[in-house]
């Protein structure tokens, strides 16, 4: 696995660093403002509501920064950090995939749901765009900063580490993606939220949360073979959400994009190999070395 469990003992990692610490802080300080929300009654978009999920939305990143500094030395802080910001650790053809990835799985989603007689996909808010060009910007901007960028603060850029500490790649990315699933269920609560419009125990319920954890599997797979990089994350992160937000699916191709994450996630685990999610040609302790164990 991506870091064995006699290295990680013979480390002495710190007990706060620990993933389940950080799950306990993440779920509990992003519940302790969606939960009130949610109980509201308040639309998302009035201000006490929308104060209490974006309040909520900082969960992962302040759990992750936190456990961080408490728990590792400079080299530990100047590593997160560097894994956030430095472009070079992806790789050239890497870049493709991220940027590619979505767009040609909404295209073949919206494809087959055309193919047996659907709409594939709806083009409101690319009209939109269309008519404003200008307005892409905000929207990027907004899109980046509410939810990519923030999140894998925490997923990716903390949780997963510790996770790889201690079982393999496949295993850690499949807890990590039920973790991260689960923790957006109080959103299906809050009038107003992209998830409440989903509809709590509806299909479109059950493909967003499941959804979450082959694509967990992706994200492991481009952030092991991208030297750990947060930055890679961030940017499939924020592809998802835009494209998905640019491009509506109707019902039914949005089963046949789950269906195809879940084939990639296959097809990536038999090729790249579950232990590490890294082919064997390159070096399988790899990225072992490369994870900042804390001082014990």
């Amino acid at each position: 696995m991506v870091a064995c469990k006699n290295q990680e003992n013979s480390m002495h990692p710190s007990k706060r660093s620990t993933p389940w610490i950080f799950f306990a802080l993440t779920y509990g300080w992003s519940w302790a403002f969606w939960i009130p929300a949610a109980l509201s009654g308040k639309d998302a978009t009035t201000f006490l509501a929308l104060l209490l999920r974006y309040f909520g939305g900082v969960g992962p990143p302040l759990a992750g920064i936190t456990l961080t500094y408490f728990a590792q030395d400079r080299e530990g802080w100047r590593d997160y950090w560097r894994r956030v910001i430095e472009f070079k650790r992806i790789g050239i053809r890497w870049y493709t995939v991220i940027l590619l990835i979505v767009p040609l799985m909404t295209f073949f989603s919206a494809f087959f749901d055309v193919l047996f007689g659907g709409m594939g996909v709806q083009l409101e808010a690319t009209a939109r765009f269309i008519d404003q060009p200008l307005a892409i910007l905000p929207f990027v901007i907004f899109t980046l900063i509410f939810g990519p960028l923030p999140e894998e603060l925490g997923w990716r850029g903390y949780a997963l580490d510790r996770l790889q500490m201690r079982w393999s790649a496949l295993a850690s990315s499949l807890g990590l993606g039920v973790a991260w699933a689960v923790w957006h269920t109080p959103l299906f609560f809050i009038k107003g939220t992209y998830q409440n419009n989903l509809g709590f125990g509806s299909l479109s319920f059950w493909i967003f949360m499941m959804e979450l954890i082959p694509l967990s599997i992706l994200y492991t797979w481009i952030y092991n073979n991208n030297q750990r990089s947060t930055l890679s994350a961030v940017l499939l992160h924020f592809m998802v959400n835009f494209i998905g937000e640019l491009f509506e699916l109707t019902k039914r191709a949005e089963l046949y994009q789950f269906l195809l994450w879940v084939a990639a996630a296959i097809v990536v685990t038999l090729i790249w190999e579950p232990e590490t999610l890294i082919r064997k040609k390159k070096n399988p302790h790899r990225v072992t070395s490369e994870i900042t164990r804390e001082p014990g």
